[in-house]
C-alpha cells in the first residue's frame, strides 16, 4: 500500500484568522521525508474549502512561497487553502545530486524520472498528483472537487503540464514566468536528458506547448504573468511559444507582460492577489 500514514507537524502559526502550517511525512514516491506548507483559511473551521497547489521554482523549498509571496491575507478573505510542496526529494545520496542548482536537489522538474538512479526517488509528478493530494485530503478539510494549480518558473512548467494532463482534477490554472517548453531551453534540456534519457519523444509528455498541441485545454483561460525585465526571458522561458501553441489550438490564454518586472518574489508578490482572485472565480 502506497501513501503515508503519519504526518508530523513542524510548525503552525495563526495567520489572518487561519493557520499557516509546515508538515513532514515519509513519502513512498520519493523514498524520503518530504515537507510541505499548507495555509488553511478561517472558513476551514466550518467545513471543506477549495485548495490551490503552488509549485515553486529552481532551488526553492516550501518556505520561499510561504514567507515571501504574501498570499495568506487574500487567501483568508477568499476562503482558499494553499498547499506548497517541496521541489524535489532531499538527501537520497545519488552521485551528483547536489552539484548544480538546475538538476538534482531543488530541481525535480515535476517529472517521474525513468533514468537510473533518479527513477527510484525523483517522482515529483506522482508525488504532486497522487500522494500529496491523498494525504492532504485525509488529514485536512479541503474539497477534492475544487482544486486549482499555479506555480513559478520550473513550478510554472509543473503547473501547466500537470493540469494539461489531468484536466478533470484541476478547475483552474495559472503561472508566473513559466518554463513553457523545456524541450527548447537549456534548463529543460539538461533536466529532461538527465531524468528521462536522450529520446526527445519522451520529453513531450512534460512540455506544455507539446501537450497543448496534442490535447488542447477545455478549462477556463490560462493566466500567465511574465516580467519583461526577467533575465531568463529569452533564453529559458520563451512565453511566445506558449502563445503560439494556444493560438493554434484555440486555447484561451491571458498572457500579461509586466513592464519592468523581473523573476523574483517581488514580482510574484506584486500580482499574487490577481491570481488568487482569478482562481476563486472557478473554485
Amino acid at each position: 500500500m502506497s501513501g503515508p500514514k503519519i504526518l508530523e507537524t513542524i510548525s503552525v502559526q495563526k495567520c489572518f484568522g487561519g493557520t499557516q502550517g509546515v508538515y513532514r511525512h515519509e513519502s513512498a514516491e520519493t523514498g524520503c521525508a518530504m515537507r510541505f506548507g499548507l495555509f488553511l483559511p478561517p472558513q476551514a473551521e466550518r467545513g471543506k474549502v477549495p485548495l490551490l497547489y503552488w509549485l515553486s521554482g529552481l532551488t526553492c523549498t516550501e518556505e520561499n512561497f510561504v514567507v515571501k509571496a504574501g498570499v495568506q491575507r487574500v487567501a483568508a478573505e477568499l476562503g482558499i487553502a494553499i498547499a506548497v510542496p517541496d521541489t524535489s526529494p532531499r538527501g537520497l545520496g545519488y552521485p551528483g545530486e547536489d552539484d548544480a542548482y538546475d538538476f538534482g536537489s531543488g530541481a525535480g522538474f515535476y517529472v517521474d524520472a525513468t533514468e537510473a538512479p533518479w527513477h527510484h526517488g525523483y517522482r515529483m509528478y506522482s508525488y504532486v498528483t497522487k500522494e500529496l493530494p491523498a494525504l492532504i485530503g485525509e488529514k485536512f478539510p479541503v474539497d477534492p472537487a475544487r482544486v486549482g494549480i499555479f506555480g513559478h518558473s520550473m513550478g510554472g512548467h509543473g503547473a501547466l503540464t500537470i493540469a494539461l494532463k489531468n484536466p478533470a482534477s484541476y478547475k483552474s490554472l495559472s503561472a508566473f514566468s513559466p518554463i513553457v517548453s523545456p524541450m527548447r531551453c537549456p534548463w529543460g534540456e539538461k533536466a529532461l536528458t538527465g531524468y528521462l534519457g536522450a529520446d526527445r519523444a519522451t520529453w513531450r509528455d512534460y512540455d506544455a506547448t507539446a501537450l497543448i498541441e496534442a490535447r488542447g485545454w477545455q478549462g477556463p483561460p490560462i493566466l500567465v504573468d511574465q516580467g519583461d525585465a526577467d533575465p531568463f526571458l529569452e533564453r529559458e522561458l520563451k512565453p511566445e511559444l506558449l502563445r503560439e501553441a494556444c493560438a493554434a489550438k484555440g486555447v484561451s490564454l491571458d498572457l500579461r507582460m509586466r513592464e519592468g518586472y523581473d523573476h523574483s518574489y517581488f514580482f510574484i508578490a506584486s500580482f499574487i492577489e490577481d491570481h488568487l482572485r482569478f482562481h476563486a472565480k472557478y473554485l
